[in-house]
């Protein structure tokens, strides 16, 4: 994998002077709900099971699952929120295998033109999720996406896991990349988090929650760029124009 990434990041230092180029030479995307519409079809529903086991009558629907998933993080909900225990999370956590096994999201309209778009111009494509490698590559292959050059999955060193900035800080450690090379798109805070962390850009997926008020907001406020659909994306990334 290690090899393959150097090789891209060889092919665009060979297209740095041509007129078709991606403005930045190593794209990172979150997975679930920026790439993939995990939440809806996948993440919710599976939550909504849990809490009938565990909470019987406790209820929350989409909008308040997706804002609990911004402003706390996911594990930090099931925890705060409502007091799961070790057990309780390893119930969670093995309800949502079984969903996920069963269930395969749908990309977001336009996220697989831009990853091909991205590698065909030479740059890189990293994954940085809080999903697992095998589940990340599995949705990848499931539509005949271009597989990503490097993923940073979850990973039982919390400390390594967004918003920690390390999987940035490896990223450049192990290609040679500068940080203005670099963009991060992710839907939730911990991107955002993570991005600042690091010192690389920041642009905002709206295209997953744009309807929540509180999300909008904030991003409008604290983002790079602000996007409302996968195509605002693109004409980023591939445009003439200076970023």
């Amino acid at each position: 994998m290690y090899a393959r990434l150097l090789a891209h990041r060889k092919a665009f230092d060979k297209k740095v002077d041509n007129t078709y180029m991606t403005n930045f030479k190593c794209l990172v995307l979150d997975h679930d709900d920026t790439s993939v519409k995990s939440t809806p079809e996948i993440h919710y529903p599976s939550f909504v099971n849990t809490l009938k086991v565990l909470r019987p009558g406790v209820t929350v629907d989409l909008d308040e699952f997706i804002q609990y998933n911004f402003s706390k993080g996911f594990f930090d909900t099931c925890k705060v929120v409502y007091g799961m225990t070790d057990e309780e999370m390893e119930f969670e956590k093995t309800t949502w295998e079984k969903f996920v096994a069963e269930h395969i999201p749908d990309f977001y309209e336009g996220i697989p033109e831009i990853i091909k778009r991205q590698k065909d111009e030479g740059g890189i494509e990293c994954v940085v999720s809080h999903s697992f490698d095998n589940i990340i590559l599995r949705d990848y292959r499931a539509e005949n996406v271009p597989e990503p050059d490097i993923i940073y999955g979850w990973d039982s060193d919390n400390s390594k896991n967004k918003p920690s900035p390390y999987p940035i800080l490896d990223l450049i450690r192990r290609t040679g990349l500068k940080k203005e090379d670099i963009i991060v798109v992710d839907d939730l805070k911990p991107g955002l988090d993570m991005a600042r962390a690091a010192g690389v850009k920041f642009g905002y997926s709206g295209w997953s929650s744009l309807r929540i008020p509180d999300i909008e907001e904030y991003m409008r406020k604290n983002a790079d760029y602000f996007f409302e659909t996968p195509k605002e994306l693109y004409d980023l990334l591939f445009s003439e124009q200076e970023r």
